[in-house]
């Protein structure tokens, strides 16, 4: 779904069509459908018209049986631009893009501060080192296994406003790509598993780490002498140390 004003009926009416095969969605796949909203936009720009985000949040209410999922780069849009019904719909994950340690510290703690079923980060194109610290769930915790009676042996415990609970990483890709360090991500991933946060490695872009796939390209050292080899997006593919990192969180 674009941001544009002039989106079809038909385009707004098929949620509404797979909210109301959830039942069926659900049986097939164990788990609720997921709707990335505006995928190559952002609700929360200034330049989304109010006409549109109010119908949106419309469309949103009107189909508690999918889970949106709407990514910004402008988090302090967030609480001026939701609209009066919004209360942390139960259906509603929010994402804000990280590119590196600075966008970090600048937009995470405004992500927090919105009320929602999931927050989570989209560090792609990820540019350098992120360290996410105190802003990841309580070690020992993991969304995917949420254990009310604690019959598994994990801890009770639920999500809170205050941390993170989903993180997204990837290259960058097209004609300008810059290339990615293997030990950013890494890092994410590490942290991401030492706290019991869901991780999805998307994609290593345009640039792939020598050590994971072999083949000819432009090579790119970094400082550390780590290095990477340009072969383009499909061919660098999604392995990250030999496996695909495809880590949702559960919503209860």
């Amino acid at each position: 779904m674009r941001r544009s004003s002039t989106i079809s009926c038909g385009t707004w009416r098929q949620p509404i069509k797979w909210n109301a095969k959830h039942d069926r969605f659900y049986e097939e796949n164990a788990r609720r459908q997921r709707v990335f909203c505006a995928s190559l936009a952002d609700v929360f720009d200034n330049q989304v018209p109010d006409k549109w985000r109010h119908d949106l949040f419309g469309l949103i209410a009107s189909t508690p049986n999918l889970d949106w999922l709407l990514l910004t780069k402008r988090p302090q849009n967030i609480s001026r631009m939701t609209s009066p019904l919004w209360s942390g719909w139960k259906n509603v994950w929010i994402g804000t893009t990280v590119e590196n340690q600075q966008e970090a510290d600048r937009r995470i703690p405004l992500l927090l501060q919105t009320p929602a079923a999931v927050r989570f980060l989209s560090c792609e194109p990820l540019l350098g080192p992120v360290n996410l610290g105190e802003w990841l769930l309580t070690p020992g915790w993991s969304p995917s296994y949420y254990d009310p009676d604690n019959i598994h042996g994990y801890p009770n415990a639920e999500p809170t406003n205050e941390h993170i609970q989903w993180c997204v990483v990837g290259g960058e890709s097209g004609s300008g790509a810059r290339p990615m360090h293997p030990d950013w991500a890494r890092s994410l991933r590490d942290q991401c598993q030492a706290a019991g946060v869901p991780f999805l490695f998307k994609q290593w872009g345009e640039f792939v780490s020598v050590s994971e796939v072999e083949g000819d390209g432009p090579h790119h050292q970094f400082a550390d002498g780590a290095t990477v080899r340009r072969i383009g997006k499909k061919a660098a593919g999604r392995l990250l140390d030999g496996r695909i990192w495809d880590e949702f969180p559960g919503v209860k």
